[in-house]
């Protein structure tokens, strides 16, 4: 006779697609994946295009950190500072825009209720714009104190034939 207090769905033996006490399966939803599969040349290549998109867009204090193996989550998390909430939400529109075109579409934006810290999730890389001092209370970089940094070269991004065109 089975021990009644061992629960069959709980434990190192359990059947992680099961709920405790359920008996059908959950169902997995496939825009929930661990990881995409992008290729890592062009998920660096993105991470840092990100960076630059946010230059482009006048945030400042860029900086990207390779989280591929410290992080079950994502690859890449880029950090920017912007001067308003205006901007940084026009920043992050932009850049979703471009990752779109870049194939790497926003899975999920996020921003807090006073528009001090902005998130775009691509999945593979995740940006993060903060106002100053939200950056400094929140300190990812210190967080995530562990991950390389990647180089973000100098130079106009991917936004600044863009924003050329529309000036004139």
């Amino acid at each position: 006779m089975p021990d009644p207090t061992i629960n069959p769905n709980t434990g190192p033996d359990a059947d992680p697609n099961t709920r405790p006490g359920a008996e059908r399966p959950m169902k997995r939803d496939p825009r929930f994946a661990a990881r995409s599969t992008h290729d890592p040349a062009a998920t660096r290549a993105f991470a840092v295009q990100a960076a630059m998109c946010l230059r482009d867009e006048k945030c400042e204090d860029l900086l990207v950190l390779d989280v591929s193996k410290i992080s079950q989550v994502t690859d890449y998390i880029v950090i920017g500072t912007g001067s308003s909430d205006r901007q940084m939400r026009a920043a992050l529109s932009h850049l979703s825009a471009y990752g779109e075109e870049a194939g790497f579409p926003a899975y999920h934006r996020s921003t807090d209720e006073r528009g001090t810290w902005l998130l775009a999730d691509f999945v593979d890389v995740v940006a993060h714009l903060f106002e100053p001092n939200a950056r400094a209370h929140y300190d990812l970089e210190m967080l995530w104190g562990d991950a390389p940094r990647v180089e973000v070269p100098d130079g106009p991004g991917p936004l600044a034939s863009k924003h050329r065109k529309g000036a004139g």
